[in-house]
């Protein structure tokens, strides 16, 4: 069956400074696939419109608006004809966003979370930049980047009808294994964070200090200057998009550092984890909750706490198991975790909604840490 869906996202026009607009390419080129009739509703703001690098998405219908008054004015007929709305995290003014969206949309009305252990985070401290604790159970379904406890806590705390996981996917079109020469023996890609420092510099730079031999490279914006780089790791200031392939593929492995919001929540995979393995590339991580129910630990990827683990992996690991763990990671990811499995999750998410099972007193059923939730009523709107 095909659907009429209108996404309200933060962009899908500009990749700059953002991990949505990868995200939601895949998704909607998936979406238009299948057959599904996309429109993709963008805030046209200064510092996308500078950086746009697909200004015309080839799949689906992308408009822009430059404010809530356009907003309305233009697209309420769509958002009203719609099977269903999703509204993204990070959109501008995003809780009056979603409340026209949930009072002007006809059918279900979803709120996905590309950024859910920030979105918990700015919750518990009072900012309401793009969601609301009164928003919340206005939404018909909460699709949420973190699986695991987060989906209890959004329900219980929180009131979410409905929770499912929608974790970040891959787009296999774009990362994949090339024949390349392998210039370094670890990488990593990532923008300067204080919480995130410490494990690079425990897992990278110091392994980078007493192996001289080593090559090492490390790219992303923002370090600052008092970061002592050894001289064999190699500083990139930025990345764009198109390059972030050969990246990973000119690598023996690449490392994996994970915000202190993410390990809180756990269960909460970053998209390089995907994108690395997709490439063939092996992945060297921390450790969160949850990481071993996406891959195999020691199988599909290594845990590092120490410099000493990072070590012995790049200077004793044999050179066929480092590529059959390559193997072993890309085809999980291609089983469980490109674009076209996540259209094929939310088109049995919005079954689920439409179906007359999900109505009061249909007896349906409720999984831990999912509600199934009821259509919205005259008086949900109101309020």
């Amino acid at each position: 069956m095909s659907y009429r869906i209108v996404i309200l996202g933060l962009s899908i026009t500009s990749s700059w400074g953002n991990g949505h607009a990868t995200t939601y390419r895949a998704l909607v080129r998936e979406m238009v696939r299948r057959g599904h009739d996309v429109l993709f509703l963008e805030r046209d703001v200064p510092w996308y419109a500078a950086h746009r690098d697909l200004p015309h998405p080839p799949y689906g219908r992308t408009m822009l608006y430059n404010d809530l008054n356009e907003l309305g004015d233009r697209f309420t007929g769509e958002v009203r004809q719609a099977d269903m709305v999703m509204v993204g995290s990070f959109v501008p003014e995003g809780v009056v966003v979603g409340r026209w969206a949930t009072e002007v949309a006809q059918g279900p009305v979803a709120f996905c979370d590309i950024d859910t252990p920030v979105t918990l985070t700015k919750l518990s401290g009072g900012d309401y930049a793009y969601l609301s604790p009164e928003l919340i159970p206005r939404y018909d379904l909460y699709l949420s980047f973190s699986g695991g406890p987060t989906l209890e806590r959004l329900a219980d705390e929180y009131g979410a009808r409905q929770v499912r996981a929608f974790l970040c996917s891959v787009d296999p079109e774009i990362y994949y294994p090339e024949q390349q020469p392998i210039e370094w023996d670890l990488g990593y890609m990532g923008t300067y964070s204080a919480d995130r420092q410490p494990p690079l510099e425990r897992l990278l730079l110091e392994p980078a200090r007493r192996w001289a031999e080593g090559r090492f490279i490390v790219a992303g914006p923002q370090y600052p200057e008092s970061v002592h780089w050894p001289d064999n790791v190699r500083r990139v200031d930025h990345l764009p998009p198109a390059r972030h392939r050969a990246f990973y593929n000119s690598q023996r492995y690449t490392l994996n550092v994970t915000r202190q919001e993410m390990i809180r929540a756990g269960y909460s995979p970053s998209v390089r984890l995907f994108e690395a393995a997709a490439c063939g590339t092996p992945v060297i991580s921390d450790y969160w909750p949850g990481l071993e129910t996406f891959f195999a630990i020691g199988q599909e990827i290594l845990i590092a706490r120490r410099s000493e683990d990072s070590l012995r992996y790049l200077r004793e690991t044999p050179e066929e198991e480092r590529r059959a763990m390559a193997r072993r990671a890309r085809q999980r990811v291609l089983t469980e975790h490109t674009a076209e499995r996540r259209v094929e999750q939310l088109e049995g998410y919005l079954g689920e909604l439409l179906s007359p099972r999900s109505a009061p007193g249909s007896g349906s059923e409720q999984g831990a840490g999912v509600r199934m939730g009821c259509p919205r009523r005259a008086a949900d709107k109101a309020t």
